[in-house]
Order: structure tokens, then C-alpha cells, then sequence
């Protein structure tokens, strides 16, 4: 694969990473004994635990249709972070990051289920943050997947849905501009100097399904967010790689929905 990262510069990474390169990745697949699925992702020093919970529910407003929902929780841990961080439950109200966040991760969920297949049934996504450095709601998007596709699997083993109703692979990596170089999977560091902050969420056939993108301290060029876009697409390749080996013998069921169902 072509280098992305071939300009030279006097820059260098706080851990001499080239500048599209992720860090190192470790999941761990059914992490928790309880919950129907669920990793702990580490990416670098940032570490999510992702479970997916199966209800036999809809939110009111599907009631009668026939179909299911995909919704996240995100939080982040009091000592997740250098300081330590109020439980939002003590201050009586979730903030306006947080909620930003779990709209994001159900988006980007559901963007790759057939949720008509799920039946009148909820798939929650708890995101917990235990350790925080950079590209937290990137890495829960990232493990949030295999913990779902493990839940749906699940029911699909369960005879409860008649598929594994997942149209693609999803993944998600954050990208920005620091010290004038574009840089892939931000940590703390990078992204609180970043002249550029951006989050990109991409599935396996290369389509985008987000991009969250800020100039923190001046406009940047088309070409810059051209090559933010180039190099989040090569780590999310390299996470959809992760995942796909994670998976094992479940990641071949991925984008064979009508397939599956025809046959069921």
C-alpha cells in the first residue's frame, strides 16, 4: 500500500508514529460475561469497554411499526483522565458532548443494520471510557461494531431474528491537522494543539457515514481535508482488518443480509 506519509518533515510524532499511521489496536471480543456482546478496545492509551444489550422493546415513537432501534450511552470514568472528571449523574444532567457522542455511535450503527430484521427489539450500545487519550468516540464506534454484531448473532443463533441483518463493516479514526502536518488517530496531546480536528466514520466498502470536522484556529484548505479524508480512510481499513480477524468465522455472515434472509 502507497505510503501516505511521505513528505519530510521536522515534525515528529510523540511516539515517532508516521503521520498515517494508527496506534497500536488490541480487542478483546466478549469481554463482559453478561451482556449478549462485548470488547474492551484499546487503541494507544485510550481503552473503551463496548457491550451491546438485547430488549424486547421500541422506543414509543415505533411502537406497531414492525421494526427495531439502535441506540448508544457513552461516559467516561472519573479517573479516565489526568483529573479526575464529575460522574455527570452527581451533576444531575448529561452534557452536551455527551449526548453529540451517543447520537453519533447510534447513527453510525444503524447505518449498517437492516433494523426491519431486528423486529420490535432495541439493540442499547453502553460505551464506558476507562482510559482516556484522544479519539475516545471513534474507538467506541470502532468496538461498539463487534459488540453489536456479536449481540445480532446471538438472536440469529437464537432463531430470533431469521439473519444477521449487518449490510457492512464500520469503523471509525480520527484525523487532524498539528504543528501544520496532517496526522492520523489523534492522542490527548496531538488533538489539544490540533489546528484541525476531524472524525471520520467509514464503512468497509469505503462509503462515508460521517465526517466531524472543525478548523480549531484557522480555515484549512480543500487539499488538507482531502488528504485528512485519504489518511482516515487507510486506518479505517486497517481497523476494519482488526475487526474482521476478531470476528473470526461471524465475519463472513457480514453483507449477506437479503442472502441470509431469502434462505431463512
Amino acid at each position: 500500500m502507497e505510503d501516505l506519509s511521505t513528505k519530510v518533515s521536522k515534525v515528529e510524532r510523540i511516539d515517532n508514529r508516521p503521520f498515517d499511521a494508527i496506534r497500536p489496536v488490541r480487542i478483546v471480543r466478549n469481554f463482559i460475561s453478561y451482556a449478549e456482546g462485548s470488547v474492551l478496545i484499546e487503541m494507544g492509551n485510550t481503552k473503551v469497554i463496548c457491550t451491546a444489550t438485547v430488549e424486547e422493546k421500541v422506543p414509543s415513537f415505533l411502537k406497531g411499526e414492525g421494526t427495531g432501534w439502535i441506540t448508544a450511552e457513552y461516559s467516561m470514568l472519573p479517573r479516565s483522565t489526568k483529573e479526575r472528571t464529575i460522574r455527570e449523574a452527581a451533576k444531575g444532567r448529561i452534557g452536551g458532548r455527551t449526548h453529540e457522542i451517543q447520537r453519533l455511535i447510534g447513527r453510525s450503527l444503524r447505518s449498517v443494520v437492516d433494523l426491519a430484521s431486528l423486529g420490535e427489539r432495541t439493540l442499547w450500545i453502553d460505551c464506558d471510557v476507562i482510559q482516556a487519550d484522544g479519539g475516545t468516540r471513534t474507538a467506541s464506534i470502532t468496538g461498539s461494531f463487534i459488540a453489536m454484531v456479536d449481540a445480532l448473532e446471538y438472536l440469529r443463533q437464537g432463531e430470533i431474528i431469521p439473519c444477521l441483518p449487518v449490510s457492512d463493516f464500520m469503523a471509525a479514526v480520527s484525523v487532524g491537522k498539528v504543528d501544520g502536518e496532517i496526522m492520523l488517530d489523534l492522542c490527548f496531546e496531538e488533538d489539544s494543539r490540533a489546528q484541525v480536528d476531524m472524525n471520520v466514520v467509514m464503512t468497509g466498502k469505503g462509503q462515508i457515514v460521517e465526517i466531524q470536522g472543525t478548523a480549531e484556529q484557522e480555515p484549512f484548505e480543500r487539499s488538507e481535508m482531502d488528504k485528512m479524508i485519504d489518511y482516515a480512510a487507510k486506518g479505517i481499513r486497517e481497523l476494519i482488518d482488526i475487526q474482521k480477524e476478531v470476528l473470526g468465522t461471524t465475519a463472513q455472515r457480514i453483507g449477506q443480509v437479503s442472502e441470509q434472509c431469502e434462505s431463512s
